[in-house]
């Protein structure tokens, strides 16, 4: 069962079914599942074929009898999603986040709200590099499943791999998750820089300085500093930050023009980057961590600061050695 009929939830969607499993795909809106039965194509994913062993429903007592159920909304919604199946799963279901966020009252990573939800259920993040446009085109795609209990990591391990879509296990869900989400603000901050008319070097600085807050909020939370070299946090943040399917990115190349940050959100669509860099300014204010990139992503975002001057505040911070510097 797959809770969401967006890019990324058709994407896996199309994904499990070549991995040879038979796949339901929730949706609330009765005439989007009409669409999809009929044309067999997402609008968001063109030229990809759904294959006949999707089915689409609006039903979601029907992740009843799912061994699997991926949760494949936008973080806002990844609760509201937890709670509708919560009367229907069983304990033995295996509950899979593929959202990269937070939630926004409690500042919790995704798999605590759905444990929250779901207290029964084992909880496994997959997460890593992955553009749904090219896991559904069979693009090769190195993901991590990660999870506190071994067992249910490697279950979605096995379950979902195919010749195309290559899965790690691993134990540190915080580290996985975080590197996940906090990408987002530094791709839409590489976003800004891009679309100021800044270089490659900018570019390489802002990737290189931000996976080391990443890691710096990551170790102070309790992640596992090895992790962040890894799929979800190196490799996630290169690809977010350097690809046009990138809608963080693509967003922050506008605010980077000079247009209204308003604006460019409701152009681009859902941006989680500018909704994480509000809940990473807490988190870093809560514990303590220095995050000058992602504090000058919320400033612009937030406050309305010129990117230009969060630029030289930046580049005219106190002088340190790098292996001392912010924090970690």
């Amino acid at each position: 069962m797959i809770m969401g009929s967006g890019g990324w939830g058709t994407a896996m969607a199309v994904s499990a079914a070549q991995a040879g499993h038979r796949v339901s795909v929730w949706s609330p809106f009765p005439d989007e599942i009409k669409t999809l039965q009929k044309t067999r194509e997402n609008p968001l994913l063109p030229g990809i074929r759904i294959p006949e062993t999707v089915a689409f429903t609006g039903d979601v007592s029907r992740a009843g009898d799912a061994g699997l159920c991926i949760i494949a909304v936008p973080s806002f919604a990844v609760g509201s999603a937890a709670a509708l199946i919560s009367d229907h799963i069983s304990k033995n279901c295996v509950v899979v986040s593929i959202s990269k966020g937070f939630d926004k009252e409690r500042c919790e990573r995704l798999s605590e709200i759905i444990r929250r939800m779901l207290p029964e259920n084992k909880v496994v993040a997959l997460t890593g590099p992955s553009h749904a446009e090219e896991v559904a085109r069979k693009v090769p795609t190195v993901l991590v499943s990660a999870s506190e209990s071994e067992e249910a990591a490697v279950v979605v391990r096995e379950a979902l791999a195919t010749q195309h879509l290559r899965i790690y296990s691993c134990g540190d869900i915080i580290g996985a998750e975080l590197g996940g989400a906090v990408k987002n603000v530094i791709a839409l901050s590489t976003g800004i820089a891009d679309g100021m008319g800044m270089g490659d070097n900018t570019k390489a600085a802002l990737m290189t300085r931000g996976l080391r807050e990443i890691r710096a909020l990551g170790l102070a939370m309790g992640a596992q500093r090895d992790t962040f070299g890894g799929l979800s946090g190196m490799g996630d943040l290169v690809v977010t930050c350097t690809s046009m399917h990138s809608r963080n990115r693509r967003a922050g190349m506008l605010i980077g023009q000079g247009r209204p940050v308003e604006d460019a959100i409701a152009e681009v669509g859902t941006v989680e980057g500018y909704h994480a860099a509000e809940i990473v300014r807490r988190l870093a204010q809560r514990y303590d961590v220095d995050m000058p990139i992602c504090r000058c992503c919320y400033e612009i975002c937030y406050e309305g600061r010129n990117p230009r001057e969060t630029t030289y505040d930046l580049m005219t911070r106190p002088a340190g050695h790098e292996e001392k510097a912010w924090g970690d």
